[in-house]
Parts: structure tokens; sequence; C-alpha cells
């Protein structure tokens, strides 16, 4: 159910004045009482909360529908049958009512996305090692499974790669493909969407394997739509992909590019992937070091690293961009904060600014603009 607000935001005397507003998925613990809404402030570099969303346990990873009226989330320790989530968005507010629940065909939902249709919701389980399309209908609310995929294989990494764990599906640029990551096998799957029966296919090239260990977890596309990118979580590394928009095969360009900063020996997961919108930079989040991992990215598509960027914070679990590219919002699960950061538009390097904003357990972040 939809919690109460906590602080109501005045009305907007302007109404062609924007109001960014970030949603912020958490764990339930640490007195987390769900999802968070957050107002920010571009000019003050703030945050204001308007209101926190209680539910199903964990809503953890977030999507925003394409038309910015509607809301998912995928409630990682909830039942299956609870496993996925919709909400309305109050077009003034920014603030989110509850509309329905349904199964997420798997143990352990870690990741949803929207196609850009907003017809069709993908959804990763972790735990279960499934994939599912559900529908979207016309009211936002959330449908049954229209497919569902189980996959099978292991890895050399014996405490990681048990069994399939699915991390990701990302829907391509031109909306024909989704391409579904597999930590557990060291694959990413490729499909052709169809959008009519709300089912997917195994495209030309059905998928790309990659090193042994490496454990692909997110991926991004560049906004030339050209290539792609991967993390690879358990060697803390990323990896780069030509794309064919014809076929959409993905062909390795380079793999297990180094994400760490030189002499760092602890341990760490790599976690999320974002690229500016101009397509010059990409960062990566690493929990253990506790870094943004800065590249340029070069006309050929490959990586030149160019720093890192403390969290201020542990766990960097994931991170957002807002659409100006103006600045870089990371959440640290482990230390409950959400810092600010102002991007260098020459140089791509960080700069905190603002004051550390304190949410429980903060795992995935949404910017969108109403």
């Amino acid at each position: 159910m939809a919690g109460t607000c906590t602080a109501t935001p005045p009305a907007r005397t302007n109404k062609a004045e924007k109001q960014e507003i970030l949603y912020v998925g958490t764990y339930s613990t640490r007195g987390s009482e769900g999802i968070y809404v957050y107002a920010f402030d571009r000019k003050t570099a703030t945050l204001r909360k308007l209101q926190a969303v209680s539910g199903p346990k964990s809503p953890s990873f977030l999507a925003v529908h394409p038309s910015g009226n509607y809301v998912y989330s995928v409630n990682e320790g909830a039942p299956v049958a609870n496993g996925v989530s919709a909400y309305s968005v109050d077009g003034r507010t920014g603030q989110l009512t509850a509309i329905n629940q349904e199964s997420s065909h798997g143990r352990g939902p870690c990741h949803i996305s929207i196609d850009q249709t907003g017809k069709l919701a993908f959804v990763s389980n972790y735990g279960g090692g499934t994939f599912a399309v559900l529908p979207v209908r016309a009211d936002g609310s959330l449908g049954a499974a229209t497919d569902s995929l189980t996959y099978s294989g292991a890895g050399p990494n014996k405490q990681r790669q048990e069994k399939p764990h699915i991390h990701s599906a990302i829907v391509s640029p031109d909306n024909r493909f989704v391409y579904v990551s597999d930590l557990g096998t060291d694959k990413i799957y490729s499909y052709a969407i169809d959008k009519a029966t709300g089912k997917v296919k195994p495209a030309a090239t059905p998928f790309v394997s990659e090193r042994p260990g490496s454990g692909p977890r997110h991926f991004v596309f560049h906004p030339n739509r050209r290539f792609a990118y991967g993390v690879q979580e358990l060697t803390s590394t990323v990896a780069v992909f030509a794309v064919d928009p014809k076929s959409g095969t993905l062909t390795v360009l380079e793999e297990r590019i180094p994400t760490l900063p030189a002499g760092f020996t602890g341990s760490n997961t790599s976690a999320d992937i974002h690229i500016d919108p101009k397509g010059r930079f990409l960062y990566q989040s690493n929990r253990g070091a506790n870094v943004l991992s800065i590249f340029a990215i070069q006309p050929d598509g490959r990586l030149k690293l160019a720093g890192h960027q403390a969290t201020m914070g542990k766990t960097p679990r994931n991170f957002v961009i807002d659409a100006k590219g103006e600045f870089l919002l990371a959440a640290n699960q482990d230390t409950d904060t959400v810092i600010i950061f102002r991007i260098d538009p020459k140089t791509g390097l960080l700069t905190q600014v603002g004051e550390p904003v304190s949410i429980p357990a903060p795992v995935c972040l949404q910017l969108v603009n109403l």
C-alpha cells in the first residue's frame, strides 16, 4: 500500500515549470520505509523529502514508464507472487500511489526495465535464475506474465556461479531487442521482442560469452547505438561491445578492462554503469573500493581511464546521471546516504556538492522530470 506523504510540496505557480523528482528504491533494513520520493533542486544541489511509500519487502530496483506516469519496483524480499509492483505518479507532486502487484516468476527479483512503447516490463530474477515478460496495461497496471524463461548452467566461481543468476534485462535503443545478463554463466543473451504477443525469441546470434568467471551484471548502450558496455561484477572490470543494428549481434571489442584504483588489494565487486547524455564519459561503481570509476569514451568506442571518485560512503550499489549531464547522484547502500556530485563537462571528473542525504539502505536511483 502507498505510504503517507511526509512533506507536501507547495503548489506550482508556473504551469510550465519543470520539477525533478528522485525515486529511491531500498532494502527493508535499518528502518527503511520502502520507496522514497524526493524533489531535486539543481540550483542548490539539494534533495527535499516528499514521501515514503510502504509496501512489499525490499522494493530495490525501480523503473520509470516512458510516459513518466508510472513507476515499477521489484520486491526483492517479497514472495514470488508479489515480486513486482506498479505505482501511479501524481503529475503535480511526483508522489506515488500503489496500483497492483504481480508475480515475478522467480525468486529474488533484482532488476526491471520497461520497453519504449511502455507496454512491456522485463523482470530479472537473480535467485531463481529466470527472466519474465509482463504486459503493462493502459492504466499502468501489470498483467500476468506473457513469457518466462528458465536458464541452466554454471560458471567457475563456486560461490557465486553455482547456477544461473539473471541480473538485468536492457532494451535496445530501437526497441527491437532485449539483452539479458546472466552472472552465473558468463553470458549475455539477445532476444528479439515480439511486441504483439509479449514474447521473446532468440536473436540471430542468441548470446555472447564473456571470459569465464567475469560475472556480467548491468549493461548500457552508447547514445550513438554503435557500442554497448557491460559490468563484469566478479572481476571488477568492464567489457566493450560493438552492436550490429540489423541483427542485434554483440561483438566483444575489449573485456576485463580494469576499473579499480592502482594499488587497491581489498575485496570488491562492480555494480552499476551509466554514460553521460553526450556519450563522452562512462561511469562504473565499485563496492569495496567504494569508488566510481570514470572513463573517457574514445571515437572507436574503447575506453581510457580518466580517474576515480570516492563515493563518501560504503557499497555504492547504484547511481544516476541527470538528463542534462550536469549531476551524478550515488547511493551508498551500507552507510545509508545519497551523495550529489557535479560533473565537469570537459574531463568527466566529479566534485561533491551539497550535503549527504540520509536514506536507509538506498539501492536504486531514478531521476525524472515531471
